[in-house]
């Protein structure tokens, strides 16, 4: 596995694997809903990428979610609260030296003191 990015885990859930996939508001996340099978395929569930930690528009599929990355926003930030309260694995204010392409499955790592996010290989 390759480390790609490092942030503030929004707790401490261990690890979680799902495909990547970047979220940049409403319209995406009405897509994934028309989509039936978008979000989980042979089981892999998916790891929504969002910029903005104050987004609410992961409402409708937040619990059905693999786990949640943010480029921005802290684990005080809306995303890391609620993170938290759905209990989906979570890293805020994430630092990416590559971003995966979408559909490429990732690990999420909080079993140390930072977040980091690897691409499965």
């Amino acid at each position: 596995m390759e480390e790609v990015g490092r942030g503030e885990k929004a707790w401490d859930f261990g690890t979680a694997r799902g495909r990547w996939r970047r979220l940049e508001g409403p319209e995406d996340v009405l897509a994934l809903m028309d989509d039936e099978v978008s979000m989980e395929i042979d089981g892999v569930g998916l790891v929504a990428v969002v910029r903005d930690a104050g987004a609410t528009f992961l409402g409708p599929v937040f619990d059905d979610l693999a786990a949640v990355v943010c480029t921005g926003g802290t684990i005080r930030s809306h995303i890391g609260i609620i993170s938290r309260e759905y209990r989906v694995p979570g890293i805020m204010g994430v630092s990416l030296e590559s971003e995966p392409a979408d559909g490429t499955t990732v690990e999420l790592d909080a079993t140390g003191p930072d977040g980091i996010v690897r691409v499965v290989t």
